[in-house]
């Protein structure tokens, strides 16, 4: 499933979940955290880009953004002489919030109970 797919259309909570496994998955990796975070700072780039910026080879910058793209926190944007740029994608990220910020009500009241009951 894609997270393009679930973005906005009230898909549920399986798909909530399911785009939040992609997003979580792709951060847990160092490396695509860099490169998110170099396209959050300097906008669109292209693999050979990144590469420069990056102390790892255009080969590896180009499956970490294949990786990334699936996730749907980039997405692939045709330029001139076959340059592909990536570009960030927000939509994923906020299902992955909202997904965090679920489970943390759900845990709100069982914590506050065993406080209470601990505290007494």
């Amino acid at each position: 499933m894609r997270p393009d797919d679930t973005a906005g259309a009230g898909g549920g909570r399986q798909d909530a979940e399911a785009v939040a496994e992609l997003v979580f998955a792709a951060l847990a990796d160092p490396t695509r955290r860099a490169i998110l975070a170099e396209l959050a700072a300097g906008g669109p780039a292209t693999a050979t880009d990144l590469a420069g910026r990056l102390p790892i080879t255009r080969q590896a910058v180009a499956k970490h953004l294949g990786l990334l793209t699936d996730a749907g926190l980039v997405t692939a944007e045709p330029g001139e002489r076959r340059r592909v740029r990536y570009r960030l994608r927000s939509a994923p990220m906020q299902v992955a919030q909202q997904y965090l910020a679920a489970l943390a009500r759900n845990w709100d009241g069982p914590l506050d109970a065993l406080r209470n009951h601990l505290d007494t």
